[in-house]
């Protein structure tokens, strides 16, 4: 008899769906996802991008799934109480699940799941938390200890990458309850193809772009921990009329950053593209920039390698270290230091065959990166308890 496994999430996204289908299709387990933000049926509010948002691909087709209904007064991912199913353990306990994979546990249903269903069933845990951007203070002391007690109602955790697996050490999981499943994305939507390089030529004409221009791609929020003004920065220390600078995203930081960047004729902002539209965006760009001052990925790192790009990214960025190999596929920067990647970026202003061999090589690397990797790792793990 197959094993049956319950997915705890909050929302269908696009880097876990695909999962849940491949899960479903390959049938060597038997899968059932609940949703507990059920308001986000319907379109979702996005305050970062400052914009309704609704993903044009399919997210809930092609495995079982169910809304579980969420009471919260003030419901959604951003905030602990954000999250209550009252009837979510009894519809879990209703479908004899074997086993429970949380996705995040900073939810009060998340995490009163992990806490009822440990020891009675194997939970898993799937998370992309790292150390990189601890300080030292009483409050982290009280946080680890803390953390700990979350982690120990964890069997098994699904780590995504080496600064988290070094988060889960940290918390109090041994080497032999983590298995690596890799953070990803649809690394087949993002391959090149003859229509996609068409609309992204057209496009980069649209905008000014010259062939012999080198173009360097912002895609993101425009907030401060993805520090945008770092970019800006480069406008003034890069003097090189042929290189522009692109912003692909809304946020709270859009008005300043056109007003200081007024006047340019370099800089070009471009509002939020859903998904059918990013293989195309990615294609505007030579080298793809992610200047974050904390973030625990960065799957545009992801989706830029799919997409044969060189890519800089800050040591801040939790991926960096996984998926950046220096000088191959391209360069780390320091966020705090623009100069940094002045430097980086300017080996490869004129250098179109060191550029297309850097994408190469993202392209080799990004590779086992896969959907099909991760589910993998969860039927492995299921395969052994």
């Amino acid at each position: 008899m197959k094993k049956k496994l319950a997915i705890v999430t909050t929302h269908p996204i696009q880097y876990y769906a695909p999962i849940f289908q491949l899960l479903a299709e390959r049938n060597k387990i038997s899968v059932k996802v609940f949703y507990t933000w059920s308001q986000a049926k319907a379109k979702v509010y996005d305050p970062g991008f400052g914009r309704l948002r609704e993903w044009d691909i399919p997210l809930l087709e092609g495995y079982e799934y169910e809304f579980v209904e969420n009471v919260s007064r003030n419901p959604g991912s951003h905030h602990f109480f954000g999250i209550q199913n009252p009837s979510l353990i009894q519809k879990i306990d209703n479908w004899n699940a074997d086993a429970l994979l949380v996705i995040g546990w900073s939810f009060k249903s998340h995490l009163q799941c992990m806490r009822y269903f440990k020891g009675k069933i194997t939970v898993l845990f799937r998370g992309d938390s790292t150390l990189l951007d601890e300080k030292r203070s009483m409050r982290k002391i009280f946080r680890r200890a803390f953390l700990k007690y979350v982690y120990s109602k964890v069997d098994y955790a699904l780590y995504v990458g080496e600064n988290n697996r070094r988060y889960y050490l940290k918390h109090g999981l041994k080497q032999k309850q983590l298995f690596f499943a890799p953070h990803a994305i649809d690394n087949s939507r993002f391959a090149s193809c003859p229509e996609i390089e068409q609309k992204a030529m057209e496009w980069r004409r649209a905008l000014g772009i010259c062939e012999d221009d080198f173009a360097i791609l912002y895609v993101g929020k425009l907030e401060m921990v993805k520090n945008p003004f770092y970019i800006l920065e480069l406008t003034k220390q890069v003097k090189v009329q042929n290189v522009k600078f692109l912003f692909v995203g809304n946020g709270p930081l859009e008005i300043d950053l056109k007003r200081q960047s007024e006047g340019d004729p370099r800089v070009n902002f471009i509002n939020f593209q859903n998904q059918q539209k990013m293989p195309v965006v990615y294609r505007l760009s030579d080298i793809v920039i992610l200047p974050s001052k904390s973030e625990t990925w960065g799957l545009v790192i992801n989706e830029a390698m799919a997409c044969e790009k060189p890519i800089i990214v800050s040591e801040k960025v939790g991926c960096a270290v996984d998926l950046l190999k220096e000088n191959e596929n391209g360069y780390t920067i320091n966020p705090n230091n623009p100069i940094d990647a002045v430097n980086k970026i300017s080996t490869l202003i004129n250098n179109k065959e060191l550029v297309r061999k850097m994408g190469k090589r993202s392209k080799e690397l990004i590779d086992y990166y896969s959907f099909e990797n991760i589910s993998n790792c969860i039927e492995k793990v299921l395969e052994q308890v």
